[in-house]
Formats: structure tokens, C-alpha cells, sequence
């Protein structure tokens, strides 16, 4: 059977009412058994011991649509693990927190099988993925300038707006990177976590900025008509920022990321390996400092 000849129809999820995963079509289109990892390696790498990299997943799995349809989604694979592949193997430790405590969420029918550096970040990281922090926990009373996080790590998928950016310690963690000089790396959808800041009627920190964020005209349009989402979204991330006057810089997603300051950004999966590159070698350079 051809592509073109399988179903655009989104595939009912039999653990949920009225939820769906993507269409068997919408996956020939959108994701690969292998990413476009070059080999890329960081011969030296940061061994000062002090500074790690928070990574905040998302524990949601279902994402409601405009129309009350349940999207089946969570973080996408190779967002979240090819950029801490370079992370990791530019000397730098991971700390894994959702804002519960409960398991990382992945859309696991993204995840490339064939890619060796995807597959052993998973397993370097499984336990962690599976039993991370609660973000409370990381926290505690209120991060300070001495806490060891030269980087925060917000990775995309649907999922992650499931209330990530909706979150007051999500937005606390954020204005004290800002604040303190420290690195915010996301992308796709994962820029909505940017919003957190102007939880409950808070100053947006990133107003003026300039970032990547995945096209709401495809959130709108191809996404819908291929079947990927199994309807219209309740709210779009780009509508959103720019009420903040954000200045997305991208139209497509073609892989571009983009530096703003301490903030690195990716338009969607095919700007994971760059922006794990930018990551590495940012942080690399800062923490020499």
C-alpha cells in the first residue's frame, strides 16, 4: 500500500473516550525511524562538576481539543532526547522533573527505533524518565544564584501544553534563568512553556523577543487535514506569544533554531539535533567561563 492509499483518518485511542493518536498517513509524513543525528562530538567536554541541566518533561497524556476530542500525544522522542544527547555528551548531568512527580509522557509512535544515539540517551536516562523529580522538590523554597542549573530544557510535543504553561514554578524557574543569567533551551510547541511567566497576571518575561515556535498554520491547517490532530486546537501557541510581542521568526519548519539572548530555540523535530548543538557548545562556552 502507497502512502497516498493509507487512511488520513485519526486512530482511535482504546484507553481513553473520544481520544486518538495520529494517522496512519500523518506518521509517514512526519516522523522517521532514524533522525539526522551527524555524529557530532565534544572532545572537551565539561568536567567542572557544578552545573547541570533541568529538564522538565510533561506527565500529560491527553491534550483536549477545541471540539472536546482528546488528543493522545505527550513529549515527542526526538525533541526531548536528541538535544540532551548532546547535552549529556558535552559533560553536563540531567536532572528529569515533571510538575507531579509521575513518569515523563512520550509520543511513543515518534520514537526512531533505528537511531542508536536516541536509543541509548532513553536508556542512560529511562530510570529517571520513569520516576522523575517533582519540580516542587527541585525548587524547594525558591531557587537562588547558587543553585547548579546553567541550563533549563523544555522539550515540545503537544503534550507540553497540558499545564506547563499554565504553571507558577514552571514561571518562577524561568524568571530566575532570566534573572541569573542562566540558558532556556526549547522547541515546537515547547515555547509555550514561556507563558508560565505571565501566570496569574505576571509580567511576561519574554516580551520583544525573537524565537522559533512550530507554525500555527499548521496547527490549523495540515495538521488537521492529514489527521495528525483529530481536530482543532483549543488555543495556538504563536497566537499567544505575540500577544507578548514575541517575533517568531520562522514560517515553516525546516529545522531553523534560533539564540535571543540566554534563550535557544527550535521551530519543531527537525531542529532537534541543531538545537542540541547550539545547546552543547553555548553552555560549553559558559561554563568555561
Amino acid at each position: 500500500m502507497s502512502d497516498k492509499q493509507l487512511s488520513r483518518a485519526p486512530v482511535p485511542d482504546r484507553a481513553e473516550d473520544n481520544a486518538f493518536f495520529p494517522s496512519e498517513y500523518s506518521l509517514t509524513q512526519y516522523t522517521s525511524s532514524k533522525t539526522d543525528f551527524d555524529g557530532t562530538t565534544y572532545p572537551a567536554p565539561y568536567t567542572g562538576g557544578k552545573w547541570k541541566i533541568l529538564m522538565i518533561g510533561t506527565q500529560e497524556r491527553y491534550l483536549m481539543m477545541k471540539d472536546g476530542e482528546f488528543f493522545s500525544t505527550g513529549n515527542h522522542p526526538v525533541e526531548m532526547l536528541l538535544p540532551m544527547y548532546h547535552l549529556d555528551a558535552a559533560g553536563f548531568e540531567i536532572d528529569i522533573a515533571t510538575i507531579s512527580g509521575d513518569p515523563v509522557k512520550f509520543e511513543w509512535w515518534a520514537f526512531p527505533h533505528e537511531d542508536e544515539a536516541v536509543r541509548s540517551i532513553y536508556m542512560k536516562y529511562e530510570k529517571q524518565l520513569k520516576a522523575p523529580k517533582k519540580l516542587a522538590d527541585v525548587t524547594g523554597e525558591g531557587l537562588t544564584a547558587d543553585a547548579p542549573y546553567l541550563g533549563v530544557f523544555i522539550p515540545g510535543g503537544h503534550g507540553v501544553l497540558n499545564g506547563v504553561p499554565f504553571s507558577r514554578q514552571v514561571g518562577d524557574i524561568l524568571r530566575w534563568a532570566q534573572t541569573n543569567g542562566r540558558f532556556t533551551i526549547s522547541l515546537c510547541h515547547g515555547p509555550a512553556s514561556l507563558l508560565a511567566t505571565a501566570v496569574d497576571g505576571g509580567k511576561f518575561a519574554y516580551e520583544g523577543y525573537e524565537m522559533c515556535v512550530f507554525p500555527d498554520s499548521l496547527d490549523t491547517g495540515a495538521n488537521i487535514e492529514i489527521g495528525y490532530i483529530p481536530g482543532p486546537m483549543a488555543w495556538l501557541v504563536g497566537e499567544k506569544l505575540r500577544e507578548y510581542n514575541v517575533k517568531i521568526v520562522n514560517t515553516g519548519i525546516t529545522g531553523q533554531v534560533h539564540r535571543d539572548r540566554h534563550l535557544l530555540t527550535g521551530d519543531s523535530p527537525l531542529a532537534s539535533n541543531k538545537l542540541g548543538k547550539l545547546a552543547a557548545e553555548v553552555l560549553l562556552e559558559a561554563a568555561s567561563r
